[in-house]
């Protein structure tokens, strides 16, 4: 399976959480942690970012826009999504997980970029990889709180 198919994982356990019940969703995982709501904006943020900022200039020799620094990427988007249902930000992520994947199967298999001031060469495909490994850093916080099998 390719990365970018890989991505779609992530659609089928957001799904799941529709079956929680809102305040679980809203439970910090511990102390000091992000609540499921708030690893699920925080998932729906980088994929609009890429989405919209990254992927549309994924092309042969592009120079793409360096990331955000992710803590104050992260404390802003989560900061914008505070007035969203938890049900609706979970529709919203999966909608936006599903154009992030179609645009990145968009992308020339063959284009190679980089990213800000780096020099490593990228391809959809291992940009891909990037966020499949973001997903498995969240996958078990998510899990944490919800019966998901695997």
């Amino acid at each position: 399976m390719s990365s970018i198919r890989d991505l779609t994982g992530m659609i089928e356990e957001i799904k799941q959480l529709k079956e929680m019940d809102e305040d679980t969703l809203l439970e910090p995982l511990a102390e000091g942690k992000w609540s499921i709501r708030e690893i699920v904006g925080h998932l729906y943020n980088w994929d609009a970012h890429n989405t919209s900022n990254m992927v549309p200039f994924m092309e042969d020799g592009a120079q793409l826009p360096a990331f955000p620094s992710h803590d104050s990427f992260n404390e802003a988007g989560l900061k914008g999504l505070e007035n969203v249902d938890v049900y609706t930000l979970i529709n919203h992520s999966i909608s936006q997980r599903a154009q992030f994947i179609e645009t990145l199967e968009a992308v020339d298999p063959s284009a190679r970029f980089t990213i800000g001031k780096g020099k490593r060469k990228f391809s959809a495909e291992s940009f891909a990889k990037i966020f499949v490994h973001h997903d498995q850093e969240h996958r078990p916080q998510l899990r944490e709180k919800a019966d998901f099998n695997d």
